[in-house]
């Protein structure tokens, strides 16, 4: 007979659910450095290759509300092993298949799986921290997400120059696999009352919500920005005539920029205010795409790298934050929803940059990322300002 669901409360994420986030974050970007590779050893063409980065994301994203809604039905920890020993299998197939069209349907299941690690974790912390330490805690998560990217792009492009693209995909499948033993011991948070009843009602909740919608439109635009133009970094460098493997150690800044600034904002939280915090992430991602929008070399991109993983943190983890409080009864699709729009927004500018990057145009590319960074910052700023000024006077304030 199952144990009933265990109350929770902590400060910080359990180290199970840290090491999953680390091995999702890893799966995720190891393909960065890898698109050159791939696209010379399968014979096809750039903008072909990066097909496997932009299916991966499509599915991550698209697959979020389906995750979000069985988190609100069925548990956090359930959905999150489940996904995890798909990805682990998706992973082991990804290294064995012999053309693109294979591999690209291989890495859109991987990323439809592991799309469920990482919101999850988000909305376990959600359940199990209180609010005023929430975005703390929320920050430990990113920032061992943080060290699986570092790890990723780093590691990843060594593995693929050194020994074969393909050896890159076993090792996060063999780590999920490990990951979803390992959350067995974690406790399920309780599930709201009436969870049992249906998901119609989570879904009236969050797309009925107003501020909801908003914050979700602000994630599809953040991720095209960012995680649909940040792995074009590592192709322009390779198109400069540097190794794949040299690509990716330049990209590794990023994941090291994330974790050290991630430190930095958990400090500042309840010091600065989200917009202000808001404002500082979107500044740096603005300054990181307009360096290389000027010239492309190894200094510039591993400034732009760093910059990217400030804005990152300071930024992201805002919205993020917002997400966890906006429609509280329905947390887990509210944040499968704000994901959805993350990594949706990220494989529409992947799909979008392919041409562009094939034909060398990088400073066009980044020159976008950077000017569309600016309206970002804008409206995220001042809405956050308009949404805590709305919550003081009114629990849960809905805009017309």
């Amino acid at each position: 007979m199952k144990a009933p669901d265990l109350p929770v409360s902590t400060e910080r994420p359990p180290p199970a659910l840290s090491v999953s986030s680390f091995v999702s974050s890893f799966d995720r970007f190891a393909v960065t450095p890898m698109l050159v590779l791939i696209a010379r050893d399968l014979e096809v063409s750039l903008a072909a290759s990066v097909t496997a980065a932009s299916g991966y994301y499509l599915a991550y994203g698209l697959s979020q509300p389906l995750w979000g809604l069985l988190s609100d039905r069925f548990g956090r920890v359930r959905v999150m092993r489940g996904a995890l020993l798909g990805a682990a299998l998706a992973g082991l197939v990804s290294a064995l298949m012999p053309v693109l069209g294979a591999l690209v349907a291989a890495r859109i299941v991987a990323g439809a799986c592991f799309g469920a690690v990482i919101p999850t974790g988000l909305t376990y912390v959600g359940d199990t921290v209180r609010a005023s330490v929430r975005q703390r805690a929320l920050t430990d998560l990113m920032a061992a997400a943080s060290l699986g990217t570092a790890l990723a792009t780093g590691v990843g492009g060594v593995i693929a120059g050194l020994l074969h693209w393909r050896v890159a995909f076993l090792a996060p499948a063999a780590c999920a696999l490990a990951c979803a033993v390992a959350l067995r011991s974690l406790p399920e948070p309780p599930r709201a009352a009436g969870a049992a009843r249906g998901v119609g009602r989570y879904l009236g909740a969050v797309l009925g919500h107003g501020w909801a919608l908003l914050v979700f439109g602000l994630a599809f635009v953040e991720g095209a920005i960012l995680l649909g133009v940040m792995p074009f970094l590592a192709t322009a460098l390779e198109h400069a005539g540097f190794a794949a493997a040299v690509a990716g150690l330049a990209i590794t800044a990023y994941g090291l920029g994330l974790w050290a600034l991630s430190k930095v904002v958990k400090r500042l939280v309840g010091r600065w205010s989200p917009p202000v915090l808001m404002t500082v992430g979107g500044a740096q991602l603005c300054a990181g795409f307009a360096i290389v929008t000027v010239h492309v070399s190894l200094p510039t991109v591993a400034v732009t790298a760093l910059l990217l993983g400030g804005g990152w943190s300071f930024l992201h983890s805002s919205l993020q934050t917002w997400a966890t409080s906006v429609v509280p009864e329905a947390r887990g699709t509210t944040i499968a929803f704000f994901a959805s729009a993350l990594f949706v927004g990220s494989a529409v500018a992947s799909w979008a940059g392919g041409p562009l990057a094939d034909h060398g145009r990088y400073a066009l590319l980044f020159g976008l990322a950077a000017g569309a960074a600016v309206p970002l910052t804008v409206v995220a700023a001042l809405a956050r300002r308009r949404y805590g000024a709305l919550s003081a006077e009114t629990p849960q304030p809905r805009p017309e």
